[in-house]
């Protein structure tokens, strides 16, 4: 009796964890199919107001973004940073977190207060914006958009701390077999740790994606804009030149802000399920030689 009364009870608190989680998802949803919905109504809707579903579709929006060269240059640059950007943060974050985690490494504790002094001292915006534009002179430089991220603090104090509970019995037989330090970090260390790796390539690659602060202060040609800084002058301005469209369709300004908003979010949200498996996969640590 006692066993049926539990079992109604759990039953009853997961179907209103489970009616609570979906009501809050949904009211989240909702902005969001907003603005999708927005980009396939006509201007003259538009300008009536937002609806749930659109009275009068039309794709004059995307036709004309898509007429112009901005929306292609933009996108490349995305792209770009983010994939290279994207490796080289996971590849750098990776390997010193391995070294401030190895328990051989004599100045690993010096290492990471080093790098935990960044997170409670700030150089400041300007001392940050003479280095990149001054000293290191990349100023209109796709490396003035990779380089500043190219490096978390935060980041580094995760993958480290995952580092920490790998057993140390599997490098110590990897040594005593004859491996190198990197030839562990690769085909060993790196296999099993993909659930931290996909996390924290997941955080990279959405701090690059997203970026568009790194563009306002040091990109000037409009040849290097991300797709972030193309939104940002779209809705700042309200200036529809910028996308350089020679097409004569009749839009407003909303609707391409809106169609705009559509491309920018639209790939970043299609990573989510590549890396989706890594964070629900258990990690399975085996061959510890006894």
């Amino acid at each position: 009796m006692k066993m049926k009364q539990r079992d109604t009870s759990q039953f009853a608190v997961s179907v209103a964890a489970y009616v609570f989680i979906g009501f809050f998802a949904l009211i989240c949803l909702i902005p969001f199919w907003l603005v999708y919905i927005g980009s396939f109504t006509a201007e003259h809707q538009i300008v009536k107001g937002f609806q749930m579903l659109p009275t009068a579709f039309s794709l004059d929006s995307y036709r004309f973004l898509f007429a112009g060269n901005q929306v292609y240059r933009s996108g490349f640059v995305s792209i770009f940073i983010t994939v290279v950007g994207t490796a080289g943060a996971v590849l750098m974050t990776s390997m010193f977190s391995y070294v401030a985690a190895h328990l051989k490494v004599k100045y690993r504790n010096f290492l990471s207060f080093y790098i935990y002094i960044t997170l409670l001292f700030a150089p400041g915006l300007v001392g940050y914006y003479l280095l990149i534009s001054n000293w290191l002179s990349l100023r209109d430089s796709l490396l003035a958009l990779i380089l500043p991220q190219l490096f978390s603090a935060f980041n580094a104090f995760l993958m480290t701390s995952y580092f920490r509970t790998l057993p140390f019995e599997l490098s110590e037989a990897a040594t005593v077999d004859g491996a190198h330090e990197l030839y562990i970090f690769f085909r060993i260390i790196w296999p099993i740790s993909m659930p931290v790796i996909a996390t924290i390539t997941l955080f990279y690659s959405l701090s690059y994606w997203n970026d568009w602060f790194n563009a306002l202060m040091f990109i000037d040609n409009p040849h290097n804009h991300p797709l972030q800084m193309m939104l940002r002058r779209i809705v700042s301005n309200a200036n529809l030149d910028y996308l350089n469209t020679n097409v004569n369709i009749p839009v407003s300004a909303s609707g391409v802000q809106l169609s705009t908003v559509c491309i920018t979010i639209g790939p970043i949200i299609f990573l989510y399920p590549f890396l989706q498996r890594y964070f629900i996969k258990g990690m399975t640590i085996g061959a510890v030689k006894g």
